[in-house]
């Protein structure tokens, strides 16, 4: 299974915790977790991934190598959003997305409403 990670916006903390309420209730995205952290940092993240392989069935070393390989080679936007999150205050979270290739891509296409 390939896995992939990446920073997708800042949001008020109670928003993001509606969001994952409704994602408990209706489980659409089985293969895409999205998570939380007041903090901009790669152990941030590996703290918050490590819940997610055992909801999800994932292989967790190689969840935590898709999100230290993201921080290795995309520096500039891993800085543009420690900015971002800076500027919003401290009642918001960065919030990313791991997922399962697969389960993102046919995200992406019923959003798209295209049937293969």
């Amino acid at each position: 299974m390939k896995y992939i990670f990446d920073i997708v916006g800042v949001s008020p903390v109670l928003q993001f915790f509606n969001h994952q309420q409704q994602g408990l209730q209706e489980p659409l995205q089985e293969g895409i977790e999205y998570l939380g952290t007041q903090r901009c940092t790669l152990d941030a993240f590996l703290e918050s991934v490590e819940s997610v392989p055992t909801k999800q069935d994932w292989n967790l070393d190689q969840v935590v190598d898709t999100v230290i390989q993201f921080w290795l080679n995309n520096s500039e936007r891993v800085g543009y959003w420690k900015a971002r999150l800076s500027d919003a205050g401290t009642d918001n979270l960065l919030v990313a997305r791991v997922a399962d290739i697969k389960a993102l891509q046919a995200q992406f296409e019923l959003l798209l409403g295209k049937n293969w």
